[in-house]
């Protein structure tokens, strides 16, 4: 769940209603709330509850997911989750039978996609990890590899003189 982006919500509001070509009042009578409230959703000067933005999703003919995103409630592949299966639901033109499979077809992608997802990243970490070991293991054996080290080096050396 995300912070509440109140500016953008509105904006994005605006733009919604802007483009159902619906006045502020028209959109406040359709989705049940005042004239007022909803302009200072729009100017983001108010936080607007779940319920109320399913209720302006439904005057505006949008989903309502769509708004919750905007407002920071839900992030995209929460929303992802909900709408496909809503959407399938919602179809006329398929039966019963068909949405159920439908849904268990989309669901079971979904798990089988996150599984590979999950098994990549394991791997990917696997490999960091592998990675980590050789890079300190090679500088260990660097270190303690018998070569004159600094030690070595900073004591004097002794000139011999013929007299």
């Amino acid at each position: 769940m995300g912070a509440l982006k109140v500016g953008g919500l509105g904006e994005f509001l605006r733009e919604q209603r802007r483009s159902a070509q619906l006045s502020l009042r028209q959109l406040a009578d359709a989705a049940g709330v005042s004239n007022p409230y909803l302009s200072q959703i729009e100017r983001g000067l108010r936080k607007p509850s779940a319920e109320i933005l399913q209720q302006l999703a439904k005057a505006l003919r949008i989903s309502a997911e769509t708004l919750y995103v905007q407002a920071g409630i839900l992030d995209e592949r929460e929303r992802a989750e909900l709408e496909v299966p809503a959407a399938i639901v919602m179809d006329p033109s398929i039966n019963e039978r068909q949405k159920q499979v439908l849904i268990q077809i989309y669901e079971s992608f979904r798990k089988e996609n996150a599984a590979a997802e999950k098994a990549e990243q394991d791997q990917q970490a696997e490999q960091d990890k592998q990675h980590a070991d050789r890079v300190l293991d090679d500088e260990h054996h660097v270190a303690g590899a018998g070569g004159p080290g600094p030690a070595a080096a900073s004591v004097p050396v002794q000139e011999e003189t013929g007299t």
